[in-house]
């Protein structure tokens, strides 16, 4: 289509319109023999108005595609600092951690959980200009969408995902908080489910809580991978219980990833707690704050401070059994951390190679392997000492 204003029509004659001013066009130049100076300079001028017309076209479009570019969605996902939130303080009005059942003490200073914001993926798309700005901006990441997402998986689903992630973690901070106190609880790992080409199926059924694995009582998931391990494939004898009653049934494990043995079976912990513990903090989701809500829980329930009043942060999924976990965008929370204040920060041993050279000036990170080796750093700092001997994270 000609954009140019009142285009002549090329039919030999014809007119234009310049300034209220009416003028005969001659006929079009057809070849070098065709017409005199006149004729070869108005086609000359024609020439020159078509490419110039041609070159705004392409620029403008070039443009329109440029914008279109940067525009449009990519796959790619940008982790941000996102906020803090102290364990021992209060959320929305009401306190993050409170026990009832059980003597509580109120606790000064910070013992704050760490979070990321994540765009991109089912929380909506990010465009090539923001993932571009993200990858300039040394406290945040970006990663393919793959890496950090199951394809296909919906926004509800990835919500639900990460609230059923963050009360579990609420129940192994509570319980592995309870175990650093030497106070007794009831624990039993429950079948959640199966996966694709079980061992286990037709033999277990979700609901199934575990007794025992070739005689020994089943008190924690180590109990059942080290008796797979020892037995080397060979059929298991496993006890559960089924609505009240014994169920005794052989299962061969299958050979997994690493050359794991495997039931096939997904697990969870039922707990008996002999007191409640209550959580209470809004619109975050995830397994990463277990280490955190568990010595927030710690200092709740015994008398004094266990920070001394200082400002310490930190991230790491928790077991029952006290053992701290790795987790996902640690060098965000490092910089988010710094940012409200904090000094000390925790990090599982096993993210120590996503610590080293994106830690923030201004905060010491110290590496931990239990919930155990969390409180004493902690403790330490509260008494005044040197806390440059505490374990911290080095390349390899």
């Amino acid at each position: 289509m000609n954009t140019s204003p009142n285009p002549w029509d090329g039919r030999g004659t014809g007119s234009f319109d310049d300034g209220g001013q009416q003028f005969r066009a001659p006929a079009p130049f057809e070849g070098p023999d065709s017409g005199g100076p006149e004729s070869g300079g108005t086609d000359q001028s024609r020439q020159r108005g078509g490419r110039y017309t041609a070159m705004l076209i392409s620029g403008a479009l070039a443009i329109l595609l440029g914008v279109a570019a940067v525009a449009l969605p990519v796959p790619y996902v940008v982790e941000s600092p996102g906020p803090t939130f102290n364990t021992l303080g209060k959320d929305g009005g009401k306190p993050v951690i409170s026990i009832s059942g059980h003597e509580s003490f109120p606790a000064k200073g910070n013992l704050d959980l760490t979070t990321v914001y994540i765009s991109g993926g089912p929380n909506g798309p990010v465009s090539l200009v923001e993932a571009f700005q993200a990858w300039l901006d040394g406290s945040k990441a970006v990663y393919p969408e793959e890496l950090i997402y199951p394809k296909g998986i919906s926004r509800e689903e990835s919500e639900q995902e990460s609230a059923q992630a963050m009360t579990s973690s609420q129940e192994n901070a509570v319980a592995a908080a309870l175990k650093e106190l030497d106070i007794p609880f009831g624990q039993k790992l429950e079948v959640a489910g199966l996966s694709s080409n079980s061992a286990s199926e037709g033999k277990l059924r979700e609901g199934d809580t575990f007794t025992s694995i070739n005689g020994k009582a089943v008190t924690s998931l180590a109990v059942i991978q080290s008796e797979l391990a020892a037995t080397a494939g060979a059929p298991a004898a496993v006890v559960v219980e089924r609505q009240g009653k014994a169920v005794a049934v052989s299962i061969t494990p299958n050979k997994g990833d690493n050359d794991r043995w495997l039931l096939g079976v997904a697990l969870q912990y039922k707990f008996t707690f002999p007191f409640q513990v209550k959580i209470s903090l809004e619109d975050v989701g995830g397994p990463s704050a277990g280490m955190m809500f568990a010595l927030g829980i710690i200092d709740t329930a015994t008398p004094g401070d266990l920070t001394g009043g200082k400002h310490i942060a930190g991230t790491g999924t928790i077991s029952p059994d006290g053992t701290v976990g790795p987790i996902g965008g640690i060098a965000q929370k490092m910089h988010g951390a710094r940012d409200k204040g904090a000094s000390l920060f925790l990090a599982p041993a096993a993210n120590c190679d996503d610590v080293v050279g994106h830690v923030p000036d201004g905060l010491q990170v110290v590496k931990v392997e239990t919930l155990g080796d969390a409180e004493a750093a902690v403790k330490r700092l509260a008494a005044g000492q040197d806390t440059s001997g505490l374990p911290a994270c080095t390349k390899n």
